[in-house]
């Protein structure tokens, strides 16, 4: 305890919360979305969004202090998307069911050691191009942030920018205190829907069918597996973090099998906000990163105990603040992601198609551009063997 207080710094906290901030706006409405769509009560609702903020605090935190990383671990938004079209056609126990099959195939994964085997085979430098890609959607942002609320976003710009010069390690704050004095200035806060409520949770016996296999169970292990772990372990390694995959695969797995029947539709490692405490912006001594993820992770627990009030405490701020002060958050990635990526001279076309395939967001077959970018990628070395000989000429 006395090693993570003198570890942990104002920024690595700013840039915890920011984290938790990132992950719940981006896709908190699409477990209210599904939820509704398939009929559940608003304790069941906030049951699952409870269960989900526990398991990914009680992993966050202790991953992270096992191995002194920034292991960050999110829900599979990707999978609550899913789950809009896919949970009202079939029964909410049969769901659950489908939860638990695809969360044992990941512990099955990763007990296995294969992803530890095939992550070291990826080459850093589309490791790197692939960090870049999936977070330069997040960077543009700001720009359509920008359209909806000018003012707000150049002075919270400028802020980021005069903080860099002056206070480096501070300009996200800046950038966020300035965010949020202005939207109080101009009456975008509206705190009148907001009250504390605790969660209760809600057990739903799990049963098993092929149909809710076939439409929920392999397609959320799928997406899980391709536009989460993959990417995650990736922002991990282009930052220098050698943390082996079986256990963080087995540990996420398991914390989601056992929370299945609360509602989680699964946890796993993260990639845009670990990201933001991965990077430089959280602290600029690797060694104490950590100490982001680990308050990202007391944030999920405060969050998981209030899990009812939580989409009233989110509506309350504007989405041009979220939008901006995560794409500021994320230039240091970007840019050390994308000066990675192009440094290896033989590797640079494999890497650009990387950077590209990701950053697009395409989807084909129902699986996400981070594994596509990185299929083009290793195609690409493959195809042209030539550059290794151009290098060592």
């Amino acid at each position: 305890m006395q090693r993570l207080w003198r570890d942990s710094a104002p920024s690595t906290l700013i840039a915890g919360f920011i984290a938790m901030l990132t992950g719940y706006t981006s896709s908190l409405v699409l477990m209210f979305q599904a939820g509704q769509a398939a009929g559940l009560s608003n304790g069941q609702i906030s049951s699952w969004i409870a269960a989900l903020s526990i398991g990914m605090a009680v992993c966050c935190i202790g991953l992270s202090l096992r191995y002194r990383a920034p292991v960050m671990i999110a829900w599979s938004t990707p999978g609550a998307a899913l789950l809009v079209s896919s949970l009202p056609q079939v029964p909410y126990g049969e769901a659950i069911g489908a939860y638990i099959l695809a969360s044992a195939l990941i512990v099955l994964i990763g007990l296995s050691g294969s992803f530890d085997r095939l992550m070291r085979r990826i080459p850093g430098s589309l490791a790197a191009a692939l960090l870049a890609g999936v977070l330069f959607k997040i960077g543009l942002e700001i720009c359509v942030a920008a359209e909806q609320q000018p003012v707000l976003v150049i002075a919270m710009l400028l802020a980021y920018l005069l903080g860099k010069r002056l206070w480096p390690r501070y300009a996200v704050l800046a950038a966020l205190l300035t965010g949020s004095l202005l939207a109080g200035c101009f009456g975008l806060l509206n705190f009148e829907r907001f009250q504390l409520q605790l969660a209760t949770p809600h057990w739903t016996t799990p049963s098993f069918s092929l149909a809710a296999t076939i439409s929920i169970g392999i397609p959320l292990f799928v997406v899980a597996m391709t536009s989460q772990n993959l990417p995650g372990m990736a922002v991990l390694r282009a930052n220098g973090y050698d943390v082996p995959a079986s256990p963080l695969l087995t540990s996420s797995g398991l914390a989601s099998l056992l929370l299945a029947p609360f509602g989680s539709h699964g946890i796993h490692l993260a990639a845009i906000s670990a990201a933001l405490c991965a990077g430089p912006e959280a602290h600029e001594d690797p060694r104490r990163r950590y100490t982001a993820a680990v308050c990202c992770g007391l944030c999920y627990a405060i969050a998981g105990v209030f899990g009812a009030t939580l989409a009233a405490l989110f509506s309350a701020l504007p989405s041009a603040l979220i939008l901006s002060i995560a794409a500021l958050a994320l230039f240091s990635s970007i840019s050390g992601g994308l000066t990675q990526a192009m440094s290896e001279p033989s590797e640079r076309e494999a890497a650009l198609l990387t950077f590209l395939v990701s950053a697009s967001g395409m989807t084909l077959l129902g699986i996400g551009s981070a594994f596509w970018g990185l299929a083009a990628g290793l195609l690409c070395l493959l195809l042209l063997p030539g550059n290794a000989q151009k290098k060592g000429a």
